[in-house]
């Protein structure tokens, strides 16, 4: 990988976009090995949680405008609808649909396709340095890579106009109090905080929180007689697990669970 940094700890994969000169923005490079590395992780059964961050003091800018600039100078205009089903739109789908929980550890700027990546993510926790653009009508373009679905379902179709509209910055407190992060800490604290909430997450039953995610992915759409029916097959499944047994045995027995992830 030449854009991206991959550690694992404890069941915990984190990825850092590492393109940190150019404050993360995604460039061709960054989008190859963010689908690569995605499927690796999905791939890997020992990988109970997923961190996405950036490196040094941006979690992602957003397209690298500079790429886009140069194609058009030299006369090979870049066809966005093409570039989004290639590029972001894979990644995007990968976040949501992958069973293991994914948290944005976003350490700084989160702007336009940046801030859409960390709104696929399951979980948010952000330095108190962060701060959230929406960017793309500042750029005559359409927010995309999903934020057109994730944003109004946190805050509500009005506000998001509002924010898709007008572009203005919302500080890391904003974005907190409109439930578009879910923690807030110190900048020093953030790595910290998010290793533990991960490592929180690595121990608990992996098919139990699997099938919870497809079935919230599920619930934002489906009418509620559906969603019912579809919580019912899918509760089926992990009704059968070992990790359910073992669940249940560590309960009663009043000791802590030892997941296996079957």
């Amino acid at each position: 990988m030449e854009t991206l940094l991959i550690g694992d700890a404890a069941g915990v994969r984190t990825i850092t976009i590492n393109r940190p000169d150019a404050m993360n923005a995604v460039d061709e490079r960054v989008t190859s090995e963010l689908q690569d590395a995605l499927k690796q992780t999905e791939r890997d059964r020992f990988i109970r949680c997923l961190v996405l961050t950036g490196a040094g003091r941006a979690f992602c800018a957003g397209q690298d405008l500079k790429s886009v600039q140069e194609r058009t100078a030299e006369g090979q205009p870049i066809d966005f609808a093409e570039t989004l089903r290639r590029r972001y739109n894979p990644i995007i789908l990968k976040l949501r649909t992958v069973e293991i929980p994914v948290i944005a550890s976003i350490n700084g700027v989160a702007a336009g396709a940046g801030w859409s990546l960390a709104l696929a993510c399951d979980l948010r926790i952000a330095s108190r340095a962060a701060k959230f653009v929406s960017a793309f009508t500042k750029i005559g373009l359409v927010p995309d890579s999903g934020m057109t679905l994730t944003l109004p379902r946190v805050v509500g179709l009005s506000k998001a106009l509002e924010i898709a509209w007008l572009g203005d910055a919302l500080s890391a407190e904003e974005a907190h109090r409109l439930g578009l992060v879910n923690w807030l800490v110190e900048p020093e604290e953030l790595a910290s905080r998010t290793m533990e909430l991960a490592r929180r997450l690595a121990g608990s039953a992996p098919r139990g929180l699997g099938l919870t995610k497809r079935a919230m992915n599920a619930g934002i759409l489906n009418p509620l007689e559906d969603q019912l029916n579809y919580e019912a097959d899918l509760q089926g499944i992990a009704g059968r697990t070992q990790d359910h047994r073992e669940g249940v045995a560590a309960f009663i027995e009043k000791r802590a669970a030892e997941f296996k992830g079957e």
